[in-house]
């Protein structure tokens, strides 16, 4: 099964690390060696848009260029407002981009791996789905 990864853990990826990979990365690495990643454009729009240098920005988008986008359909974007609306008629506040994340994973049933805590408020109103490393849809 693919798996939707959220601009906070490919930012964990793309950093410059200093005293060792994060859990993540390393569950990053494994989905991406299983070919498991799932990109969609508002998350690689969401990368490239904090690069600063323009050598950085094409270094970033060359590494993320072997990720195709999933095609966006106008009920995902529907759905996402759905999802807004839902949610802060319940109090919790979210980004355009996190509902349509929420409302891609729903359409397809992919789990989103994020590091984003706004996202398990979201799955308490929201038939969301999340990846738990080492969890079920977790095979290594």
């Amino acid at each position: 099964m693919k798996v939707i990864v959220d601009t906070s853990i490919w930012s964990l990826a793309l950093r410059r690390h200093r005293g060792g990979e994060s859990p993540e990365v390393t569950v990053l690495k494994n989905l991406v060696t299983d070919r498991r990643v799932q990109m969609l454009g508002p998350v690689r729009q969401e990368i490239l848009s904090g690069v600063r240098s323009p050598m950085d920005f094409r270094k970033i988008h060359e590494r993320l260029a072997s990720f195709p986008n999933l095609p966006l359909a106008t009920e995902d974007y529907v759905k996402a407002a759905e999802f807004f609306n839902t949610c802060r008629s319940k109090g919790v506040q979210g980004s355009n981009t996190d509902f349509l994340l929420c409302a891609v994973s729903w359409r397809t049933r992919f789990p989103i791996f994020t590091t984003d805590k706004d996202f398990e408020a979201y799955a308490g109103h929201l038939p969301v789905f999340l990846f738990l490393p080492g969890g079920p849809g977790d095979p290594g």
